[in-house]
C-alpha cells in the first residue's frame, strides 16, 4: 500500500512543472557570462519573462484545472456507484460488527422487506456461527437460507486507509472493512438435488432358502408359493417406478432412482418382513437378501457395488439389505437366524477346490484369530491333516497360547508327532514362499488374524469361517467358504474332511481337537446347533473323538470359577433384559475366555435376553456378547467395531476405560432400542 502511495502523481506538482522547467535557464546564463555579455543579458531577460508568464498562468488556471479534475473524479465515482448499484450480484460493505455502510439495490431486495431496515448482517443471519472472517482468514463462505432462497454468502476482508473515500461521514476512519457478496444458488442446488434424486441405483435380490422352503410341498403349492413371492416383490417395487427383472428362479435385478431408495431406507425395507408373511402351508418362510450399489462413478460401477453388497448380505446369514458405496457399507435387517442348508453340495465343492489348491502348493500355513481358541486351533489341525493326506507339510501359526488350549497342546507335545506343527509368526514369514497357501480359519477380518503380515506375503489365501462378514474382509482370497449358519469353524472343516480325497483318516487327538471346537462354540450343543452340527459330531466320534477326554481336557480351574462367580454376582441388569458385567481378578485362564463363559452363564438368569461381559487385556477391553434367540448381539457389537453371530459376538475396544465401555454398551443398546433395530 505504501508503494502505491509513493507512485501517485500529485495535482500541485503536475501543474507547477513549467515553473521548475524554467530553472534550466540558469546554467545557460552562467555559460553565456563567459562567452558573450550581450547574449547573457538577453538570456536573463528571457528567463525573467518565462518565469513571470509561468507564475501568472499557474495562479490564473490552477482553480479551473482543479475544478475540472474534481468534476471528472465525481463523474467517475458516480459511474462506479451506478455500476455497483446496477450490478446483478448483491454487494455491500460493512464493519466487523456487521453494520452495513453501503449496499446496492439488489442486496437490499435480497434481504427482504422485514430486513431492509435492519442494516446489520449479524441480526439478519443470527443463526450463522462465526459470520465474519477471524484470525488469519481473509475471507469466509457461508451457505444460508433467506426469504426461501439459498445463497452463498462470501465475506472478504479489505483494507481501507484512514480518511480516504469517506463520504459525508458514512464510512468512518476504520482500518478494516468487509466486502459482502451474496450469490443466489437456489436454482443450482435444486438442479443438483434433482440430479442426485434421479441418479440410477442398481440392486440384486436373492432368495436365501429357495430350495429349503419348497422342500416337501406339492408341485401346485410350489408354483403358488413362488408366484405369491413374485407378486410381493413386484408390488413393492411398482410403487417406486422401478425396473425389475427376474434373472433366475431365485434371483432378481432392479434399477431404481435414488429418491425412491431414500424412502425404502426410512421404512427399513418392509419387503423383507412382507415376504416372510407368505404362507400356504410351507413350514419355512422364504427370506430375501438385497445388495444395493450406490454413488458409483458409473452405473457399471454401481452394479459392481451391488454384487459386493449381495455377497456381504449372504455372508452375514441373509434376510437383510446391504447398501454399498465407494467408502461405506450400511446394513438393514438381519434379525432372523441363519438358515441351515440341508444340502452338502457346497461343502463337497469347496472340499474338492481345497484339495486342488493344496496339492499344487509346496507348504500350507494355517492360522486363526489373535488369542486363538480351541475352535480356530481345531479347524487348523483339521486342515493340516488334509494337507498331510495330500503329502504336503502343514504349519499352524501360533504366538500367544491361552489357557484353554494348553491341555490340548500338552497332549500333542507328549505324542511326539507334532513338534514342528506350531510355529511363530516370525518363523512363518521366513518360511512362506510364492507357491505357499495361507489358510485362515475361524476369522474373516484381516486385522485380527494371528499374523496379518502373512496375508500380504502369501500369494494364495483360503478363508474358512462361520462368522458373519463385515465391510472389513480379507481381499484376494482364491477360495472363500463362509457360512454363518454353521456352529463353528470345526464343523465346517469336519464336513470338508469327509469329502476331501474321498475321506481323511483322523488320529484320535486330532478328532478330539475338532470335536472340542464344536463343543465349546455350541456351549455343549446347547446353542446354534443344527442337523449338520450333529452329523459332523457323529463323523468325529466315528473317527475316534471321545467326549469324556474332551470334557476332562476343558475342565475349569478353581480360580476361573471364582472370577466368573464374582462377575456374575456383580452383574448389572440394564433395561430389565440386558446383563452387563466385567471380569477382573487373578485367573489361570485368559480373562476373555472366562468372560465368554460368564456371558453364557448370565443367560441362565430368568428375563435376561442378552449378556455383555468385559475383560481388560493387553490395553484393550474385550467384550463377549451372548443371547438366546430374541436379540441380535452381532449388530450391537458391530456398532462397537466388532462382529460375530446373532447369538455369539464380541468386540475389542481400545483407548477407553471399563467404565466408559460399559456406558458405550448402554448407549448403543438404548439407541438401537429406540430406533427399533433390536
Amino acid at each position: 500500500m505504501e508503494n502505491e502511495k509513493n507512485k501517485r502523481i500529485h495535482f500541485r506538482s503536475y501543474i507547477q512543472w513549467p515553473i521548475w522547467l524554467g530553472l534550466i535557464w540558469i546554467p545557460v546564463i552562467i555559460v553565456l557570462s563567459f562567452l558573450d555579455k550581450s547574449s547573457m543579458m538577453f538570456a536573463i531577460v528571457a528567463f525573467i519573462l518565462f518565469e513571470v508568464a509561468a507564475w501568472v498562468l499557474y495562479y490564473r488556471y490552477k482553480k479551473k484545472i482543479a475544478k475540472e479534475l474534481v468534476e471528472f473524479a465525481a463523474d467517475y465515482s458516480q459511474m462506479q456507484r451506478s455500476m455497483l448499484d446496477g450490478m446483478e450480484i448483491p454487494y455491500a460493505v460493512c464493519d466487523e460488527k456487521g453494520n452495513v455502510f453501503w449496499s446496492n439495490d439488489i442486496f437490499k431486495t435480497s434481504l427482504g422487506e422485514k430486513n431492509k431496515s435492519r442494516l446489520n448482517l449479524k441480526s439478519v443471519f443470527s443463526d450463522v456461527e462465526g459470520l465474519m472472517p477471524s484470525g488469519e482468514k481473509d475471507s469466509i463462505v457461508h451457505h444460508v437460507l433467506l426469504e426461501k432462497k439459498s445463497y452463498r454468502l462470501s465475506i472478504r476482508r479489505i483494507t481501507w486507509e484512514k480518511g480516504n473515500g469517506a463520504e459525508n461521514g458514512v464510512i468512518p476512519d476504520e482500518t478494516v472493512l468487509y466486502a459482502v457478496y451474496m450469490y443466489d444458488e437456489t436454482e443450482i442446488l435444486y438442479l443438483k438435488k434433482e440430479w442426485t434424486n434421479n441418479q440410477l441405483v442398481a440392486g440384486l435380490i436373492y432368495m436365501d432358502n429357495y430350495e429349503e422352503a419348497l422342500e416337501g410341498l406339492e408341485d401346485v403349492r410350489k408354483s403358488l408359493l413362488i408366484a405369491l413371492v413374485d407378486r410381493k416383490i413386484t408390488h413393492y417395487f411398482s410403487k417406486y417406478h422401478c425396473i425389475l427383472r427376474k434373472l433366475e428362479k431365485d434371483k432378481y435385478l432392479f434399477v431404481v432412482a435414488w429418491k425412491y431408495l431414500e424412502d425404502m431406507r426410512e421404512k427399513k425395507f418392509t419387503l423383507l418382513e412382507d415376504t416372510k408373511s407368505v404362507n400356504i402351508g410351507n413350514d419355512m418362510a422364504i427370506t430375501l437378501s438385497m445388495g444395493i450399489g450406490v454413488h458409483g462413478d458409473s452405473f457399471e460401477q454401481s452394479y459392481e457395488y451391488a454384487k459386493v453388497a449381495i455377497d456381504l448380505a449372504l455372508g452375514r446369514g441373509g434376510d437383510q439389505v446391504v447398501l454399498k458405496d465407494r467408502n461405506d457399507v450400511e446394513y438393514f435387517g438381519g434379525k432372523s437366524h441363519s438358515l441351515e442348508k440341508s444340502t452338502r453340495v457346497k461343502a463337497r465343492v469347496k472340499a474338492h477346490a481345497l484339495q486342488e489348491l493344496i496339492e499344487s502348493a509346496d507348504k500350507v500355513f494355517c492360522m486363526g484369530h489373535h488369542l486363538s481358541d480351541i475352535d480356530s486351533i481345531g479347524a487348523a489341525i483339521g486342515v493340516c491333516r488334509a494337507a498331510a493326506d495330500s503329502g504336503k507339510k502343514g504349519y499352524i501359526v501360533l504366538d500367544t497360547v491361552i489357557g484353554s488350549i494348553k491341555p490340548l497342546l500338552e497332549k500333542m507335545k507328549q505324542s511326539g508327532e507334532y513338534n514342528d506343527l506350531f510355529i511363530s509368526r516370525e518363523k512363518a514369514l521366513e518360511m512362506v514362499e510364492d507357491n505357499s497357501i495361507c489358510c485362515v480359519v475361524d476369522v474373516n477380518r484381516p486385522n485380527i488374524t494371528e499374523c496379518p503380515e502373512l496375508l500380504k506375503k502369501a500369494k494364495r489365501i483360503v478363508v474358512i469361517d462361520h462368522h458373519r462378514q463385515t465391510n472389513e474382509r480379507i481381499d484376494g482370497a482364491v477360495l472363500s467358504y463362509i457360512e454363518p449358519y454353521a456352529s463353528s469353524a470345526c464343523e465346517m472343516v469336519a464336513e470338508i474332511l469327509q469329502y476331501y480325497n474321498d475321506g481323511v483318516k483322523l488320529k484320535n487327538i486330532e478328532a478330539d481337537a475338532i470335536y472340542a471346537g464344536i463343543v465349546v462354540d455350541t456351549d455343549h450343543f446347547n446353542s446354534k446347533t443344527g442337523i449338520r452340527t450333529f452329523e459332523a459330531a457323529a463323523f468325529l466320534r466315528k473317527s475316534g473323538a471321545d467326549a469324556v477326554r474332551v470334557r476332562k481336557m476343558f475342565r475349569e480351574d478353581i480360580e476361573d470359577y471364582r472370577v466368573s462367580a464374582d462377575s456374575i454376582a456383580g452383574a448389572e441388569v440394564f433395561m430389565d433384559h440386558f446383563a452387563i458385567s466385567e471380569c477382573t481378578g487373578k485367573t489361570n485362564e485368559s480373562l476373555n475366555v472366562v468372560a465368554a463363559q460368564t456371558a453364557n452363564s448370565l443367560l441362565n438368569i430368568n428375563g435376561i435376553k442378552a449378556s455383555f461381559v468385559m475383560a481388560a487385556m493387553e490395553n484393550k477391553i474385550y467384550i463377549s456378547a451372548r443371547s438366546i434367540d430374541e436379540i441380535n448381539v452381532q449388530i450391537i457389537m458391530e456398532k462397537l467395531g466388532g462382529g460375530g453371530h446373532m447369538n455369539i459376538a464380541g468386540a475389542q475396544v481400545e483407548g477407553y476405560s471399563s467404565a466408559q465401555v460399559r456406558q458405550m454398551i448402554k448407549n448403543t443398546i438404548q439407541a438401537m432400542k429406540e430406533k427399533g433395530e433390536i
